[in-house]
């Protein structure tokens, strides 16, 4: 019992001391001062107001202007895509691939519904680029960019319609064999 007591006196101080560290933790830091929540309200119908008492237009107020990217969303596809770089029948490299989407703002879960069309899609793309030597030799040149991006829109726009308006290649590897 005498070598007992000091281990539970140990666990009895480490249950009271968590205990009011989680009681006394520090208040939340406070929200940012660039908020304009303070001089611009929000009406009745949740569209916000402005200091001189006017409703903004939802665009203006989510701070969406003429500007079309601000009308944009980014999405970006759920795996890389690795594509084979045959060479005489035996893979010289592999090139791996990350790539987003431009699409309006709120069509992210139509694009994820139709995510396995894309991809396959955008594989035939890729290995049609890779069987023509698309990625031989400096194979991020701008040309060869510029002719993979505009086929895979056109591969995107026939899967999801005109909704895409730009692919971006976010990541691309090639590891040679």
């Amino acid at each position: 019992m005498g070598k007992l007591l000091p281990v539970i006196i140990a666990l009895v101080g480490l249950a009271i001391g968590g205990g009011a560290g989680f009681l006394l933790k520090p208040a939340p830091p406070p929200p940012d001062s660039t908020d304009h929540s303070a001089s611009q309200g929000q009406a009745e119908d949740g569209s916000h107001m402005m200091a001189d008492g006017h409703a903004a237009d939802a665009a203006s107020a989510a701070g969406h202007g003429d500007d079309p990217a601000d009308s944009s969303e980014y999405v970006k596809l759920s795996n890389q895509f690795v594509v084979p770089v045959v060479h005489g029948g035996r893979v010289g490299a592999l090139v791996v691939m990350s790539i987003s989407l431009e699409t309006p703002i709120g069509s992210s879960e139509f694009v994820f519904e139709r995510e396995p069309r894309l991809r396959d899609a955008f594989l035939q793309v890729l290995f049609d680029h890779a069987n023509a030597g698309g990625f031989d030799g400096a194979f991020t040149e701008s040309g060869n960019l510029t002719l993979l991006r505009r086929a895979l829109l056109e591969a995107s726009q026939s899967v999801l319609g005109p909704i895409v308006s730009d692919i971006l290649i976010t990541d691309l590897v090639r590891q040679d064999a």
